[in-house]
């Protein structure tokens, strides 16, 4: 005589058993995914790789009566937006256009580097009154870099 097991317990069973039967398939199918995953990572930091070293950079350089309006402001805004869309298939962050600031020698300057594939939206003024400067090469291109600060010490004993 055997004993009638409870519904759940015998729905466990036969899912184990199914579990059983099919994990070979299933591991299969994982490591499929696996391997599809990691192939597609490999390819977006590829093309991240690739869109980050072929950037161009422009100095942007206002006149001394330069005072934007916020329409203008605004409209400048668009148009480096338009950067993004003229980059075409390249990653949102090898396609952004950056503005960098760096002061040398006391003198400020101000650059607008963005893809290569949109050098020409880049070039264009997008102020009346500031001269865009043609690019640089990439390799005078740098990355920030914060130099490493020591915790400061207090005067406690």
């Amino acid at each position: 005589m055997s004993a009638r097991l409870p519904d759940g317990a015998q729905l466990l069973l036969d899912a184990a058993h199914w579990i059983a039967i099919s994990s070979p398939y299933l591991a299969a199918i994982a490591a499929a995914g696996l391997i599809t995953c990691i192939t597609l990572w490999r390819r977006r930091a590829t093309a991240v790789r690739d869109a980050l070293t072929g950037r161009v950079r422009f100095e942007v350089v206002p006149t001394n009566t330069f005072h934007p309006s916020e329409n203008e402001v605004g409209r400048w805004t668009r148009h480096l937006g338009r950067a993004t869309y003229a980059a075409g298939d390249v990653p949102s962050r090898g396609a952004a256009a950056r503005l960098r600031y760096s002061a040398r020698n006391g003198r400020m300057r101000c650059y607008l580097e963005g893809p290569e594939r949109a050098s020409a939206v880049l070039s264009l003024p997008g102020f009346a009154e500031v001269e865009v400067r043609a690019g640089t090469a990439r390799s005078e291109i740098r990355p920030v870099r914060f130099p490493q600060s020591s915790p400061a010490q207090s005067d406690r004993p």
